[in-house]
């Protein structure tokens, strides 16, 4: 009972907090004068300008289409958010240090291939490795995650080491994977061809019923992006390395003059960032139930998209967790409902470039406004 008080007594003191931070932020706006006031309301606007157009965006194709607010489709949305959460929490961090890393795709393809010809069922006619049956799931997991740390290790060190720009650097290992990959789906005489007849086990692993909401099953991978959310949740805001890692982005001069080791954590960035591309493409290779030399196609783009509508800025040492989830699953909703109504899928592309400039256009401002 008493637990049970103290429990209460916090969330009450939490909502007091907000309500006294609202209250202390209307009579602030009471005491503008009149250009002060339109000031603030239009940068106030222009500053969640992408929230704003999203949140719109959703209640008219809600009117348009009601079923988009169905359980279905619910349940696709947050799914489809859990698939793509992964490699989003793993390129922020490369956003973070004021870089970006667009080998991410190829990563995620390149492991979500070695995933599937691991993992293809015993006396499947096209196995890659006819001589063996199904790996152990964790030691195909350790494997991945090994093969995008590897990945992420050679992107950091020649950003640390070289002073080269991320974009040159994952630019070139995205060119480098993805010939690995058509490389590797040449073994055992697959031709190239795409990888299938996945073992059920891994199949259920990944894709199998966590639970049922109104009979609609909720995929096992989502929980797992759920844990790797929290960890990477500390990692971020509970360890040395990740205060260096905002201090590096921040001010990369100043924090190495402060005794942060910022080769270190460059490429501890980018190898944390690997190991995600790992795991997404361990999710990726059973939610689809394949893998091909184009699985993780401008999977890159999203997730870039993604963390800046969730706030984290290209000018370095900004970022939050909670928001990289929330840009994830606003960019799906929009993507869900575009299908919903239909929409060209060939016009994804163009609202998904749109969404990108448009976010960077309002990241900016927001970085000129504080100078």
């Amino acid at each position: 009972m008493e637990e049970n008080r103290n429990i209460r007594d916090k969330i009450r003191g939490a909502f007091h907090g907000y309500g006294n931070n609202i209250r202390q932020r209307l009579d602030s706006f009471r005491a503008m004068n009149g250009t002060d006031k339109r000031r603030y309301i239009t940068d106030l606007l222009l500053n969640n300008a992408m929230f704003i157009i999203i949140t719109l965006s959703v209640i008219i194709i809600a009117i348009i289409e009601p079923s988009f607010l169905s359980v279905a489709s619910i349940v696709n949305i947050v799914s489809l958010t859990a698939s793509r959460l992964p490699i989003a929490l793993g390129i922020a961090g490369a956003i973070v240090l004021t870089g970006t890393d667009i080998s991410a795709g190829r990563a995620v393809g390149l492991t979500a291939c070695i995933t599937a010809s691991l993992l293809q069922r015993a006396g499947y006619a096209g196995k890659m490795f006819a001589g063996i049956g199904p790996l152990a799931i964790p030691l195909v997991i350790l494997a991945v995650c090994a093969v995008g740390a590897i990945i992420g290790f050679v992107n950091g060190f020649f950003v640390a080491k070289f002073k080269l720009h991320p974009f040159i650097v994952t630019l070139s290992t995205q060119l480098i994977i993805y010939g690995i990959v058509l490389l590797y789906l040449q073994i055992g005489g697959n031709g190239g061809q795409t990888l299938s007849g996945l073992d059920p086990s891994y199949l259920d692993f990944v894709s199998g019923t966590l639970f049922r909401i109104g009979g609609i099953s909720v995929p096992k991978y989502v929980l797992y992006a759920v844990i790797l959310t929290v960890l990477m949740w500390v990692v971020w805001n509970k360890t040395v390395f990740g205060k260096n890692m905002f201090a590096v982005g921040a001010n990369e001069e100043a924090a190495r003059v402060s005794g942060v080791n910022v080769f270190k954590t460059v490429v501890g960035v980018f190898v944390l960032a690997g190991i995600t591309y790992g795991f997404t493409g361990f999710i990726e290779g059973a939610r689809i139930g394949s893998a091909a030399s184009y699985t993780g196609l401008n999977y890159e783009s999203d997730a870039i998209a993604s963390c800046v509508i969730g706030g984290v800025s290209f000018v370095g040492g900004t970022g939050k967790i909670g928001g990289i989830v929330i840009g994830v699953l606003l960019l799906q909703i929009i993507f869900v409902g575009l299908n919903f109504l239909s929409v060209d899928q060939n016009l994804l592309y163009i609202i998904k470039g749109l969404i990108i400039l448009l976010a960077c256009a309002v990241d900016m401002r927001k970085y000129l406004k504080r100078r």
